[in-house]
C-alpha cells in the first residue's frame, strides 16, 4: 500500500527502495544495504547496515530493498531536531555581536554629528562653498554607513553554523564560538562518548561439551534475549539473528515457544522450551545467576567470564537444563578514531580527563589504550563527583570542555565552560550542551574545535577592516577628499569585503 508520508506512524513498517530517501527514523526489520548519512555525519562513504540496526530520516538508501519499522516521524525526528537546533543557533547573537550592537547605537549619532560639524566647519569657516560644504557632508554620511560593522558577525556566525551543520555539527548556542578559543581541558564520559554507546557481543565462547549444536543455542540465546529490554539483552538478541543469518551452514534462526517466562533484574530471564523434543528450563543471565542454577560451571565457561570481567566487559551465561553452554562476552565499542583525537588534543596544549561511571577495569583499559594518563582517570564517578571534578579544575584556572552523552552527564555538561554532546545521546544531555556532533566520530571534537576558532578569527578579521575603513574614511570625506558617488562605492565594497571574508569559513573543516 502507498500511503503519503505524514500519515506514518510510529510501530508502522514501510519499505525504502534503492536509491529513495529513508522518510523517518527507525530500525531495520528486513534486508541489509549501504547508506548514505552524509547529509548528517558529512561522511561521504556509505554505510553498510542491515536487520537490527537505526536509520535516520533523509538518509539516502544505496543498494538493496529494506523494510523499517518507523520509531520517530514527522517533528520527532533526528533531521527535524537538527534542523530546529540549527535555526535557534542562527537567531541567537553572540556576546561579540551585543557589543557590536552596542557601538552601533551609538556611532550613528556621533556620525550624524561629525556631518553636520562637518558642514559648519566647510560653510561657516569659509573653507568652500554651500555645494562643497553639503558634498563633504553627504560624502561622510555615506562613508561612514555601518554596513560593514553590522555584518562582521551575523555573516561569519551564519556561513560557520551552515559549514558546521553539512559537516555533522550543530552549533546550539553561538557564545561556544568565544569560548572554544580558550578550552585547555577536556573531560571526557566514555560510554557512549569514546565508545559508540551500543552495546556488541564481543566474543561468544560455547561449551564443547555440550550434546547441543551452536545453531541450537543461538536460537534459545535469541528466544530469551528478545523478551527483554535490557541493552545487554538486546545486543544478544541482534547478535543470534545476524550470526545464524550469516551461517555458511545454511541453518537459519529458529523462533522457540517459550513458556514460564520470568525475568528478575540484575540476574537475568528464565522459561521453559521444548529442546530436541524435551521440555527444558532455559535460562540466560548473569555468572552469578547460573551458577545459582547450576551445579558447576565448566572450566572453558569460567575461562571466558574471566576474560571478560578483565576487558571490563559484562558477560551473559547461557543455560540449559542446568548446564552452561555459552558465554556471551558484551561491550561497548571504542570509536576507531579516539586515540588519534587524543593525541592531537595533547599535542595542542589540551590536557584530557576520562570520568565515567563506569567500574574501575573498564575505564582503565579504555584510558590505557587511548592515552589518557592514570592521574586523569575516575571510575565509579557519580553526577555529584563530575560536578565536582569540573568546578575543581575551574578553580584552578582551566577552561573546561566537558563531553558526554548520558543524562547523568546533563549537570556537568552545564557546569563546564564549554560543552559537548554527542548526537547518540540523550535529549536531555543535548539540551544541556552548547554543541552536538552529530557524526560517529570523535573527530567531530576537533573540528568543532577548530571550526569555532577559525570563526572567532573571521569576526575579528571583518571587525579589524570595519574598524580601519571607518577610521581612514570619515576624515577623508570630512576633508572633502570624496564625492558622494566614490564614498557610495567604497562603502559597498567595504560591505563586500566583509561577505566575502566570512565565506571562506566555508572550507574551513577541507
Amino acid at each position: 500500500m502507498i500511503a503519503p508520508i505524514e500519515n506514518l506512524r510510529v510501530g508502522d513498517r514501510f519499505v525504502v527502495r534503492p536509491g529513495d530517501r529513508i522518510p523517518a527514523d527507525g530500525i531495520i526489520v528486513e534486508g541489509s544495504s549501504g547508506v548514505d548519512n552524509s547529509f548528517i555525519t558529512g561522511e561521504s562513504l556509505p554505510v553498510d547496515l542491515s536487520i537490527g540496526d537505526q536509520v535516520t530520516s533523509g538518509a539516502i538508501n544505496l543498494t538493496s530493498r529494506l523494510v523499517i519499522e518507523a520509531e520517530r516521524v514527522g517533528r520527532d525526528s533526528e533531521l527535524s531536531r537538527i534542523t530546529q537546533m540549527v535555526m535557534t543557533a542562527q537567531s541567537e547573537k553572540a556576546p561579540v555581536q551585543r557589543l557590536v550592537d552596542r557601538i552601533s547605537a551609538v556611532f550613528v549619532p556621533i556620525v550624524v554629528a561629525a556631518a553636520i560639524a562637518t558642514f559648519f566647519t566647510w560653510y561657516g569657516f569659509g573653507l568652500g562653498t554651500l555645494q562643497d560644504a553639503v558634498t563633504a557632508a553627504v560624502s561622510l554620511l555615506v562613508i561612514a554607513c555601518p554596513c560593514a560593522l553590522g555584518l562582521a558577525t551575523p555573516v561569519a556566525l551564519l556561513v560557520a553554523s551552515g559549514e558546521g551543520a553539512r559537516s555533522g555539527i550543530v552549533l546550539r548556542k553561538v557564545r561556544s564560538i568565544e569560548i572554544a578559543s580558550k578550552i585547555n581541558t577536556v573531560i571526557f564520559d566514555k560510554t557512549g562518548t569514546l565508545t559508540t554507546g551500543k552495546m556488541q557481543v564481543q566474543a561468544v565462547t560455547f561449551n564443547p561439551a555440550s550434546r547441543l549444536a551452536n545453531e541450537i543455542s543461538y536460537s534459545i540465546a535469541h528466544s530469551l534475549s528478545r523478551e527483554s529490554n535490557h541493552p545487554i539483552s538486546r545486543a544478544i538478541a541482534r547478535h543470534s539473528l545476524k550470526a545464524m543469518s550469516g551461517a555458511s551452514s545454511g541453518s537459519s534462526l529458529v523462533s522457540l515457544t517459550l513458556k514460564d517466562i520470568s525475568e528478575t533484574p540484575g540476574s537475568g530471564i528464565a522459561a521453559r522450551t521444548t529442546v530436541e523434543g524435551s521440555d527444558l528450563p532455559v535460562i540466560l543471565g548473569s555468572p552469578n545467576a547460573i551458577t545459582r542454577a547450576t551445579f558447576s560451571l565448566p572450566q572453558v565457561i569460567k575461562d571466558a567470564v574471566l576474560a571478560a570481567q578483565s576487558h571490563g566487559n559484562s558477560v551473559s551465561l547461557l543455560a540449559v537444563d542446568g548446564e552452561a553452554i555459552a558465554a556471551f562476552e558484551v561491550g561497548d565499542t571504542l570509536r576507531s578514531d579516539a586515540s588519534t583525537v587524543i593525541a592531537e588534543l595533547t599535542k595542542g596544549g589540551i590536557e584530557s580527563w576520562l570520568i565515567s561511571g563506569d567500574g574501575s577495569a573498564a575505564v582503565n583499559e579504555i584510558g590505557q589504550e587511548i592515552g589518557i594518563p592514570a592521574d586523569h582517570r575516575m571510575a565509579e564517578a557519580t553526577p555529584d563527583a563530575k560536578i565536582a571534578k569540573t568546578r575543581e579544575l575551574q578553580a584552578a584556572g582551566k577552561k573546561v570542555l566537558m563531553i558526554g552523552d548520558g543524562v547523568n552527564d546533563a549537570a556537568a555538561l552545564a557546569q563546564a565552560d564549554l560543552s559537548m554532546a554527542m548526537g547518540t545521546g540523550t535529549d536531555t544531555a543535548i539540551a544541556s550542551a552548547d554543541i552536538t556532533v552529530m557524526r560517529p566520530e570523535l573527530r567531530g571534537v576537533i573540528d568543532s574545535l577548530k571550526l569555532s576558532r577559525k570563526t572567532l578569527s573571521t569576526i575579528r578579521g571583518n571587525l579589524l577592516w570595519a574598524f580601519l575603513y571607518n577610521t581612514i574614511g570619515i576624515p577623508v570625506a570630512a576633508l572633502g577628499l570624496l564625492n558622494p558617488m566614490i564614498a557610495g562605492g567604497a562603502m559597498a565594497l567595504s560591505s563586500l569585503f566583509v561577505v566575502l571574508n566570512s565565506l571562506r569559513l566555508k572550507n574551513a573543516l577541507r
